[in-house]
């Protein structure tokens, strides 16, 4: 029996999967909020949009992060995020979803929402 993947020292990090990954539980209803009612989706479904979403997350915010690092900053702000989608050819994402969904957070969270180019 091997030594644990937590406890080996030739790993730098390991991330357990369920802390890899969006919860399956928040893909599922997204994907239930898109389809009609009767929709059905097969379990592979739900688990290739889970890490697929997972892997595009961590693709963005790696980005958001290279440039918070450029900086000597340790927080990524939604500029960052506006920043690094641009870099990766995700124009058409920014203006509408992104924005929006900016926004719609600011205002449920009460907090005051600039502009995704820094403004307040």
């Amino acid at each position: 029996m091997g030594v644990p993947a937590h406890l080996n020292q030739d790993s730098e990090c390991t991330i357990r999967e369920q802390d890899r990954f969006m919860p399956i539980a928040n893909v599922i209803r997204i994907m239930h909020r898109i389809l009609p009612p009767h929709a059905k989706i097969s379990d592979d479904s739900k688990e290739t949009i889970q890490e697929c979403v997972s892997e595009f997350i961590s693709f963005v915010t790696g980005e958001a992060n290279e440039r918070c690092q450029c900086d000597q900053r340790i927080t990524i702000t939604a500029e960052d995020v506006h920043w690094a989608m641009s870099k990766l050819g995700f124009d058409d994402y920014i203006e509408q979803p992104l924005t929006f969904y900016l926004h719609r957070y600011c205002e449920f969270d009460g907090s005051e929402c600039g502009t995704l180019t820094g403004e307040s």
